[in-house]
């Protein structure tokens, strides 16, 4: 019975998704019959004002036109409301089912669980649902219909609807995603010279599979491509996918879409937490300044310890700290002027930068362990590891972990790149412009890291939403990190 139950419940979520599924094909089903109701009309309006300037010559042509329009409508219309109903019986259909399954995982008795287990069975087999296509028979697009007299009037006997490019296919096998950047690739079905441009829009979203007619985003454009593919540039992988179709146009009109098509866009986000962060520090969501005054004023006076020996600039001891944050965990407090991500790390490979404000004196970038003490200080625990500038005094530019520090012989870049291989043990730091390697630790990272942060007399801005870079995947594969800056880093590892 445990089998049959466990048979029973694949169905029921097979039925569920079926049913999502089948909402958003209706949902579909109608914005593209309302759409070819409101764009018939456009059309029509447009071809009634191009009629009433002309004489009676234009009366027949008029008639004949008007007709061929409402005749696409009324075969689109049809159509579609054919599909739209078949789809909102297959879904009650469905819904029927789905509600007799549930009610089936109470029965008891386990012959009688059997037969309506098979009763159930059966029907999926033979469920509308299954067997209905669910692309639309029909768009709204009535553009082909469209009219431009202005050359015509001459020849008023010759008027034809004008000419409309077929729709593109996009070549989802050479389209790349690579370096935060989208290049898509596609082609017409038939060669066309008449075409003139092509229309891309695009649109991020966090849904699979095929668009939505209503997300939470809205299609962005690019016109007037002259080739047969584009790149989208400098993006922020915020979302998991993004969503992609394309239009050809001639001199006259604009074709109907390319079928759309989703890319994964995944990327590792995440924003300073500010409920942990030290008082001094003014954090929004990606950048983190140093706030002498912050805190001051309040009853607390947590000290923190005194870390003899650190190259860490420290202000005026006495700064005031107050109670733990009402969330998450406590305040960093003392000279611990640190500040998290909000997002944990527990596999795979992750990239940020992160920039130091002009006169910074004092900062450091690493990850840490969640459970990293309020007073403890980056790179002086066997739990963080950090690479730390110092322009305070005296300059030093070193890699620290358990307490230790390793100078780095290399010019401080104006933004660092941050590697992460949680499986792989790995943590690299590079030169976010020439990906120059600054340091790499080999560890194992025993529980999942979070990004880690001081600073101290200036601030930092965070970049976020990045793919790993081609350049560093390179490197790692080609060197495993290993040379140059990071040859006595065993030692240093935990």
């Amino acid at each position: 019975m445990d089998t049959q139950k466990e048979a029973l419940q694949r169905i029921i979520a097979t039925l569920a998704n079926k049913n999502e599924e089948l909402h958003n094909f209706i949902e579909t089903l109608s914005h593209l019959l309302a759409g070819v109701q409101v764009n018939s009309s456009q059309v029509v309006s447009d071809l009634e004002e191009e009629f009433d300037t002309l004489f009676s010559i234009l009366e027949e042509s008029k008639e004949s036109m008007t007709n061929t329009i409402k005749q696409e409508q009324a075969r689109k219309s049809h159509e579609l409301q054919n599909q739209l109903t078949q789809s909102t019986n297959a879904l009650e259909s469905a819904e029927e089912l789905l509600e007799f399954a549930n009610h089936a995982l109470d029965i008891k008795d386990e012959e009688e669980f059997t037969k309506a287990a098979k009763q159930i069975k059966d029907r999926v087999t033979m469920a509308p649902a299954f067997r209905l296509t669910m692309k639309p028979k029909a768009t709204d697009n009535m553009t082909h219909l469209m009219v431009d007299f202005s050359q015509e009037r001459q020849l008023l006997q010759g008027l034809r609807f004008l000419p409309v490019p077929r729709a593109p296919e996009i070549e989802v096998q050479d389209c790349m995603v690579l370096d935060n950047a989208v290049t898509v690739v596609w082609r017409m079905p038939v060669e066309d010279s008449k075409i003139d441009h092509y229309i891309l829009e695009y649109r991020k979203t966090n849904h699979e599979g095929l668009p939505r007619v209503k997300d939470e985003r809205c299609w962005e454009l690019v016109d007037n491509i002259k080739s047969t593919e584009h790149t989208l540039t400098g993006l922020k992988f915020d979302s998991k996918f993004m969503n992609f179709r394309v239009r050809a146009c001639n001199k006259a009109a604009a074709g109907d879409y390319s079928d759309p098509v989703t890319l994964e866009t995944r990327a590792f986000n995440f924003d300073f937490d500010s409920s942990s962060s030290h008082l001094n520090l003014k954090v929004e969501e990606c950048s983190v300044e140093w706030d002498p005054q912050g805190g001051k004023g309040l009853d607390s006076k947590v000290k923190g310890k005194e870390n003899k020996g650190s190259g860490t600039p420290s202000p005026k001891r006495g700064s005031t700290t107050r109670s733990p944050a009402p969330r998450g965990r406590d305040r960093f407090t003392g000279e611990s002027y640190t500040v998290l991500g909000d997002t944990s790390i527990d596999s795979g490979q992750h990239y940020w930068e992160v920039k130091a404000l002009k006169d910074c004196k004092s900062y450091s970038v690493g990850v840490a362990f969640k459970n990293l003490g309020k007073f403890d200080q980056l790179g002086k625990t066997n739990t963080t590891w950090c690479i730390h500038v110092n322009n305070w005094l005296q300059n030093s530019f070193a890699a620290k972990h358990n307490n230790k520090a390793k100078s780095l012989d290399v010019s401080v870049p104006e933004r660092i790149g941050v590697y992460c291989d949680f499986d792989g043990g790995q943590l690299s730091f590079y030169n976010a412009e020439s990906k120059q390697l600054l340091h790499t630790f080999k560890t194992k990272f025993t529980q999942p890291v979070v990004p880690a942060f001081m600073v101290w007399c200036g601030g930092l801005s965070l970049s976020t939403g990045l793919q790993v870079p081609s350049a560093v995947r390179s490197f790692q594969k080609t060197e495993n990190g290993l040379g140059g800056s990071n040859s006595s880093l065993n030692s240093m590892a935990h």
